[in-house]
């Protein structure tokens, strides 16, 4: 039986963190995550390191700490993040003439903004700008006429999914055991104390006991789960949020707008794409049963559609949703619960070497891994202090190759080459050079994305991929306008080749592609998604003669 300092459930941000922490202070590292890094609640969030102006009056250590982190994240990943300026119009209440009202609206926000200038160092922002009617229309025509003016402030965007995938890889090359689609099944005790789990390799059956002098429970919303079977309570207040992906870029600004309940949802420029965002509704159902409703659709839509007319225009890709596990309290709305964190040590409830990491945020996770592993470093003995911030991530230790550079040297599109420098940043040289000795990887297997098949292999190869589901985390595979029509069949053949599948399995992991795609196109099936939707079906059940799966409840 195996035996490790530490033990880690739970693959998200959180998780990955942790783990790459206690490996680089020595401790005998192993991460497990029943699917895949960044399937649940880290890859279902804005993709915003973003430093909290919302919760700036009831929560200001969320904000100082977000943007604390940010600027640490911008330093250990920096290829991964992109500034994305805001635009904060203020409609008027009624056509015409502003009234008293509007007036001192614009002048609280313009206050509130002033505020958050004072963290925007921390972060490298930039400070808030007011803006008059005229020069906000200067900048995005988009925005309805008349307003009052507005408010400038920004934040940086983010691939949450690779940089969970990048910390999971850290973790492995400071000497930790990774693994993805492995689940805990139960823990090992000695008398009250959890020493361990056992471990179930979901691909294969195959059960497996180790031995971990601290357990640490990151699982996010099922974190509930996993502390139940320690026999301990957590309480969390999970928390629905849905988001919306555009098919093009509708501004170069993101933009945030009031919905029909006054709450404030934004609509933003992602990589190629846009993303609206977001719910906040309690949820109480199973997180493993997660969907998204048209209603959700409609209401984000509505809401950009008031300060943003042309939202209308485009082709909604999918919509897509994530449980965010908040910390508990009864009473408030869900927009005023706290997105503070908590790190419970559980000897207090009998299960001595326990711990259980809830609540914060993206743009907060380095600091929220320091402070759980100095938690269990404590307890260990272990010295060694946190130098997360200061070593980079995979890719970010210098520059990325210029695209056009990288475009000559190995013969690939600059499009695509672009895309790689971001997704890898200075590593993109090595993803390409595989396809020194093997030409055809140089071909551009996902067209919407720039994803070449080297970038496939690679991640194949060196970052825990077992599947196309895995892939497009990771690569962005079948993310694009397509939704996979043209690049799901390639890449299953090439993951048939690297894992050699049969053609049952490889057509069976295609399928549980598709099926995720179309989870994601089922409650925006309208107009250019629906004809979209019907020529992915029909490429591949009826030309393509592939057998549908059974039992999917969004089918």
């Amino acid at each position: 039986m195996r035996s490790y300092d530490l033990l880690v459930i739970g693959g998200g941000v959180n998780g990955t963190g942790i783990a790459r922490d206690a490996a680089m202070r020595g401790l005998r590292t192993m991460l497990v995550e029943k699917k895949d890094f960044a399937a649940g609640s880290s890859g279902a969030n804005s993709g915003m390191i973003h430093g909290g102006i919302r919760y700036l009056m009831s929560d200001p250590q969320v904000t100082r700490l977000a943007c604390l982190d940010s600027g640490y994240i911008q330093r250990i990943a920096p290829h991964l993040l992109f500034r994305i300026p805001f635009l904060y119009p203020v409609l008027l209440a009624r056509p015409g003439e502003p009234t008293l009202v509007d007036r001192a609206f614009l002048y609280g926000a313009e206050c509130y903004f002033e505020a958050y200038d004072r963290y925007q160092p921390l972060k490298n922002g930039k400070a808030h700008t007011r803006l008059t009617d005229a020069e906000l229309h200067e900048l995005e025509p988009g925005i309805v006429p008349g307003t009052l003016g507005a408010v400038t402030m920004d934040e940086y965007g983010i691939d949450p999914f690779r940089l969970c995938t990048l910390n999971a890889r850290s973790a492995a090359a400071y000497g930790a055991t990774v693994r993805n689609h492995t689940q805990v099944t139960r823990f090992l005790r000695e008398g009250p104390a959890v020493v361990g789990a056992e471990l179930k390799d979901l691909p294969t059956g195959r059960l497996e006991e180790v031995r971990a002098r601290c357990v640490f429970n990151a699982g996010g919303p099922w974190a509930p789960k996993i502390a139940a079977l320690a026999g301990v309570e957590v309480k969390i207040r999970p928390g629905k949020g849905v988001h919306v992906t555009l098919d093009r870029r509708l501004s170069n600004y993101g933009i945030i707008c009031k919905a029909v309940d006054g709450r404030d949802v934004f609509v933003m420029p992602h990589e190629d794409s846009s993303i609206v965002g977001t719910t906040d509704d309690d949820f109480y159902g199973d997180p493993d049963d997660l969907y998204v409703t048209s209603d959700e659709v409609e209401y984000l839509l509505q809401a950009v559609e008031h300060t943003f007319p042309a939202v209308r225009q485009a082709r909604v890709l999918r919509a897509w949703a994530g449980v965010r596990p908040t910390l508990y309290a009864y009473g408030p709305l869900e927009d005023a619960l706290s997105r503070d964190h908590a790190i419970h040590d559980h000897e207090k409830d009998g299960a001595p070497g326990f711990f259980t990491i809830v609540g914060g945020k993206l743009a907060s996770f380095r600091a929220m891994a320091q402070e759980a592993v100095d938690a269990v470093a404590r307890k260990l003995g272990n010295s060694q202090s946190c130098a997360t911030h200061q070593v980079a991530l995979p890719g970010g230790e210098a520059p990325p190759p210029p695209a056009e550079e990288l475009s000559r040297k190995h013969a690939v599109p600059a499009f695509a080459a672009a895309r790689l420098s971001y997704r890898h940043g200075a590593e993109a040289e090595r993803v390409l050079r595989a396809a020194d000795d093997e030409p055809e990887l140089r071909a551009v297997a996902c067209s919407c994305e720039g994803v070449t098949f080297a970038e496939l292999a690679f991640s194949l190869r060196e970052e825990f991929a077992e599947s196309l589901a895995d892939l497009r985390r990771r690569c962005r595979l079948a993310m694009g306008v397509c939704q996979g029509t043209r690049c799901a069949g390639p890449a299953a053949a090439l993951l048939a080749d690297e894992r050699q599948l049969s053609s049952d399995a490889a057509l069976a992991d295609l399928t549980a592609l598709l099926d995720e795609r179309w989870k994601g196109n089922r409650a925006v099936l309208a107009g250019e998604g629906l004809a979209q939707a019907e020529l992915v079906q029909g490429t591949y059940y009826t030309t393509g003669g592939l057998r549908r799966g059974g039992g999917r409840p969004w089918r």
